[in-house]
């Protein structure tokens, strides 16, 4: 079958319209669009190609290539030459000065609160205004150590380093991986003079080995968070949640990596020091430094059987899952039904699998419809659909991206 018979296909089904109604819309034959999907007609009119993609709403190039320009894209080139400005200004190099709207220094409690703001924006998965006001919150920040040299440096420089991380975690998700290990870099650099530099530069390496693994370097990455979980690991009698929650997340970084490169049984033990970790403390922390919790553990362990092709035991462990204590925030929820739903694609599920991804959609639509493992699940579905679905399906993959 052509490319062009995949994606008209796709395109109808994710519009919710029979052969014969894009037919009709589009003003050709029921038999040009049947032959054209079946693969038997593999050469189009110019003329033709336009009509069935006018009646789509796509451009032609989509129907040839796959391409879909039907959503904007994540970042605007603007907005990535600003956070790149953003992220590698104030350095040594002469003639590069900083990006920053003006010259006036905000407070250290105007700097957290811009801080906590733009975290928020991030794991609301709410892109477009995270990439407007990051730019100038990490100016801020920075600006603030410069004119500081007391408490207000070392706890500006904290604020720093966050803002680092939270443009590395952007970066990385925009595919931009060098500029996310250039910010993580520069958030392991601050951290070391920030008031908190143990824990600070723990948090700098979880997002440095989150990259390496973007980057399909996971001997390195496993090997990075494996050493700084042992340098923070607490002992039994440590009652501090949130240097837990920094342990127990660099595990989730080191078992994701030792999973791509097939250690299971080693994925597994590091989640199961991460689990008795979250037993111990039986909190939930819900910060930018970490997210961990009882719950936290489960649903990752879950997410890693599903990553290591054993979706069968992945959609077993799911559905038996115990209350366990921590409430996530709503895009973790929504990564998990993601995973669930491509297991149950994989298991050729594929009404649970739809019911997963319209979950993913519901709990946190914009971070949902910005991950990969949506988009690819989505067109699983669409290529395995025999008929129309009716209408959620259509509206659910216009929501994931078509084809």
């Amino acid at each position: 079958m052509t490319d062009l018979a995949e994606n008209l296909a796709r395109l109808r089904k994710a519009n919710d319209l029979s052969q014969e109604a894009l037919a009709e819309r589009a003003g050709v034959g029921i038999d040009t669009v049947a032959r054209i999907e079946r693969g038997t007609r593999t050469t189009c009119r110019p003329a033709t190609l336009h009509r069935l993609a006018t009646a789509l709403a796509v451009p032609v190039q989509t129907l040839l290539t796959g391409d879909s320009r039907e959503h904007p894209a994540l970042a605007t080139r603007g907005q990535m030459v600003r956070l790149r400005q953003a992220v590698t200004s104030g350095g040594p190099v002469p003639g590069l000065s900083d990006f920053a709207e003006n010259a006036e220094t905000v407070s250290l409690i105007e700097a957290e609160r811009q801080t906590t703001a733009v975290w928020r924006l991030d794991v609301g998965g709410r892109h477009n205004e995270l990439l407007t006001l990051l730019p100038a919150v990490l100016a801020d920040a920075r600006r603030l150590v410069e004119t500081n040299n007391d408490n207000d440096a070392a706890a500006g420089r904290r604020l720093l380093a966050t803002t680092y991380r939270i443009a590395a975690g952007i970066a990385g998700r925009l595919g931009q991986e060098d500029l996310a290990w250039t910010a993580a870099v520069r958030a392991l650099e601050v951290a070391r003079g920030s008031d908190d530099p143990e824990l600070q530069q723990a948090v700098a390496v979880r997002y440095l080995a989150w990259t390496l693994v973007r980057q399909g370097r996971e001997i390195e990455a496993e090997r990075v968070a494996t050493t700084a979980a042992e340098a923070i690991q607490p002992t039994m009698l440590d009652a501090d949640p949130v240097r837990t929650a920094v342990f127990g997340n660099l595990l989730f970084n080191a078992a994701t990596a030792a999973i791509k490169i097939g250690a299971a049984q080693r994925a597994a033990d590091l989640l199961a020091e991460a689990r008795s970790a979250a037993a111990r403390t039986m909190t939930s922390v819900v910060t930018e430094a970490a997210i961990f919790s009882p719950r936290a553990v489960a649903l990752q362990e879950v997410e890693n059987l599903s990553r290591g092709n054993d979706p069968e035991t992945a959609l077993h462990r799911a559905a038996t899952l115990p209350a366990l204590p921590g409430q996530l925030p709503a895009f973790w929820e929504a990564g998990h039904a993601l995973h669930i739903a491509s297991a149950s694609v994989k298991t050729r599920r594929y009404d649970e699998a739809l019911h997963h991804l319209d979950q993913a959609h519901r709990l946190a639509p914009d971070w949902a419809t910005s991950q990969p493992l949506g988009a690819a699940t989505m067109r699983a579905l669409l290529d395995r659909a025999t008929r129309r679905r009716g209408p959620r399906f259509a509206a659910l993959a216009n929501a994931f991206g078509k084809p």
